[in-house]
C-alpha cells in the first residue's frame, strides 16, 4: 500500500530559546507532524525535555504530535504525555520486558501506538505485536544526539519491515541523519514518514524551513518505486530500483 509522504520536523534541533516560535514557523513552512524526541539521559545519554514541555507548545499548532519516548521504564509516564497532547507515542522495544503491555496502555489512552528499533535491534523484535501498532519507527542512528551520521546498514532492515507490514495500516518512520540526499534511498526501501532535524533546521528564515522541508518531500516522493516492484536497499543517496 503506497502511502503519501509525511515529513516530521524534529525538534530537538530548533533553538530552544524561542521554541515556540520555531514549532510555529515549522507548522507554517510545511511540516506534516511535529516530533519530539524525549530523551531521559538513561535509556540513552542525553536529557532532553519532558511532558511540560510538550503542553506548553501544544497550543500553537494543530498538526500532529509525534512523541518519541526514548525512555526507561516508559509506562508509569505514558498518561502523562497522552494528556499533554501526544497524538502518536512511540515506545522503544528495548526500553522494558513487556512491550505487548506498553502498547496496550498507549491504546486505552486513545492515542496511536509506536514502536522504535535501535540499529542493533532486527525487525523480528516486533514480529508478535504488530497488530497492536500504528506505526514502527526505525533509528538510522544510535539514539541519544541529534545530527549524527545515517547508517545506510538500516536500508535493509526498512525493506524487511515493509515487507513484514504487508497491507496493514502501519506508517514506518525513520528518524536519525534524514536529509534531502538520502531521502530517496529512505523512501526507495519503503519508509513513509521520514523525521528530519538538522536537515529542517538549517537556515535562519521561515523561507530556509519551507525550502528544507520542500527538498526533502520532492526527494522521498522521487525514490519511489511503483508497488508491484520488489524492494533493494542501495546506498544512500541513490535511487533504488527493483532488479
Amino acid at each position: 500500500m503506497t502511502r503519501e509522504i509525511i515529513i516530521a520536523p524534529s525538534i530537538l534541533a530548533a533553538d530552544f530559546v524561542r521554541l515556540g516560535e520555531e514549532v510555529t514557523a515549522i507548522d507554517t513552512a510545511g511540516a506534516d507532524w511535529i516530533h519530539c524526541d524525549v530523551m531521559d539521559g538513561h535509556f540513552v545519554p542525553n536529557i532532553s525535555f519532558g511532558a511540560d514541555v510538550i503542553k506548553s507548545i501544544r497550543p500553537l499548532t494543530k498538526k500532529t504530535f509525534d512523541v518519541h519516548l526514548m525512555i526507561a521504564p516508559v509506562d508509569p509516564y505514558l498518561e502523562a504525555f497522552a494528556k499533554a497532547g501526544a497524538d502518536v507515542i512511540t515506545v522503544h522495544a528495548e526500553a522494558g520486558a513487556h512491550l505487548d503491555r506498553s502498547l496496550q496502555a498507549i491504546r486505552a489512552l486513545g492515542k496511536k501506538a509506536g514502536v522504535s528499533l535501535c540499529p542493533a535491534t532486527p525487525e523480528s523484535a516486533i514480529e508478535y505485536v504488530l497488530d497492536r501498532l500504528d506505526l514502527v519507527l526505525v533509528m538510522t542512528v544510535n539514539p541519544g544526539f541529534g545530527g549524527q551520521s545515517f547508517l545506510e546498514s538500516q536500508l535493509e532492515k526498512i525493506a524487511r519491515l515493509r515487507s513484514m507490514i504487508g497491507e496493514r495500516l502501519i506508517r514506518l518512520e525513520v528518524d536519525g541523519g534524514v536529509t534531502r540526499d538520502n531521502a530517496a534511498a529512505v523512501a526507495a526501501a519503503g519508509a513513509d514518514t521520514l523525521v528530519a532535524g538538522s536537515a529542517v533546521f538549517r537556515g535562519k528564515s521561515n523561507a530556509d524551513y519551507a525550502d528544507n522541508i520542500a527538498a526533502i518531500r520532492v526527494a522521498a516522493e522521487s525514490g519511489r518505486v511503483p508497488r508491484e516492484s520488489s524492494v533493494q536497499p542501495g546506498r544512500a543517496g541513490e535511487r533504488v530500483r527493483a532488479r
